[in-house]
């Protein structure tokens, strides 16, 4: 396996720093995969010793990083060559260049064989659509690069992962007022489909249980609180249940995330942004991970942003990027595995839940019945 490569993420921000926190404990009794940062080596440097962090670094290529993985950390610099002069916690849009670079030649070397898969540092959207960015978001520019130009890129679809729940929301950054208008129900079944291959073909599930959410309260009640649930989502649903795949809902998403209910499940989709991430990152806040389904490779990253608040202090912790870090390297592993021999591929099988039993063939009970 080729090492995974790290992007630099917004370098006013926590990204960098926890990438010096994240190599300080690469080794121990669960080491971390071999990664390499795609950034300004100079600039790594300096915040290493900003920081008082004892964290020797390499400049290296992709196929020389892993050797160097142990004693130093990798850093591939940017093909440009590009400096960056970062304060942290000060966004400055003269460093957009260096963080769309960084990410773009992330990309390429995944795309080349180099990378095993991309994790990616979080950025802040405002600092580069200053100077131009014209996609809505990280995860569309990553669709974007994983085609040629012309070429109409993969619908990506975002899941946040934990060992204790796992969500993805089926609209995401617009205005609650635009939700009832988005949300068709081929929206719901595309994304339903992608969440179910994705499972099947990365996370090793055979048979992935997923739940939808109801939009409006207690799933509509047959049509007094909304029709969008009766309307929409339950033939949404009924279409999904058909193609084979073990989708329930809608139900209320107020019973929807509770301990026992989320063992019968291993994804919950929900119509809205606030309806998926509100539980998770209740539960799991520090080592949530955004795994980006659809893409022709592996996209990781922290569930968190470039916390401006806090850059440079030293506090930041590095857990969500680490849980990002070793769940790329499994996904990327089966990946490997099912594209190098399909008909025998031995599938690194692991629950969304991890310890959680889950038998061998189980299946959802029956639609009517409630968590």
């Amino acid at each position: 396996m080729p090492p995974l490569a790290l992007t630099l993420g917004d370098p006013a921000g926590i990204g960098p720093e926890l990438a010096l926190s994240a190599w300080l404990g690469r080794g121990g009794a669960d080491p971390l995969p071999p990664f390499f940062l795609v950034a300004d080596p100079e600039f790594v440097e300096r915040l290493a010793h900003r920081l008082d962090r004892p964290v020797p670094v390499a400049e290296v290529d992709p196929e020389t990083a892993a050797e160097v993985f142990p004693r130093a950390l990798p850093v591939v610099p940017l093909p440009s060559g590009a400096r960056v002069a970062a304060d942290p916690g000060v966004p400055d849009s003269g460093n957009a260049g260096a963080t769309i670079e960084s990410i773009t030649a992330a990309v390429e070397f995944v795309k080349a064989g180099r990378a095993s898969a991309v994790v990616t540092n979080p950025i802040a959207k405002f600092v580069l659509t200053r100077t131009g960015f014209a996609h809505p978001g990280h995860t569309e520019f990553l669709a974007a690069l994983a085609v040629p130009p012309g070429v109409t890129p993969p619908r990506p679809v975002m899941m946040i992962w934990s060992a204790g729940l796992s969500v993805v929301p089926v609209t995401i950054h617009v205005p609650l007022r635009d939700v009832p208008d988005l949300l068709t129900q081929e929206l719901v079944e595309e994304t339903a489909a992608i969440v179910a291959r994705d499972l099947r073909e990365r996370f090793g599930l055979p048979e992935p249980r997923l739940v939808l959410a109801g939009l409006n309260p207690h799933a509509g009640e047959a049509g007094t609180i909304g029709r969008e649930d009766r309307d929409v989502l339950a033939p949404a649903v009924a279409r999904l249940r058909a193609r084979g795949i073990d989708i329930r809902g809608p139900l209320p998403a107020d019973t929807l995330f509770h301990a026992r209910a989320r063992e019968t499940y291993d994804v919950a989709l929900a119509p809205t942004h606030d309806q998926a991430l509100i539980p998770i990152k209740t539960i799991a806040f520090d080592d949530g991970v955004n795994v980006t389904l659809g893409l022709p490779f592996v996209r990781t990253s922290p569930d968190h942003g470039t916390a401006f608040d806090i850059a440079g202090q030293g506090v930041a912790r590095p857990d969500s990027l680490v849980a990002a870090l070793r769940l790329a390297d499994r996904l990327a592993a089966n990946a490997a595995a099912r594209s190098e021999a399909p008909a025998r591929a031995e599938i690194i099988p692991f629950s969304i839940y991890a310890g959680r039993p889950r038998p061998v063939g189980a299946r959802h009970f029956d639609p009517e019945d409630e968590l």
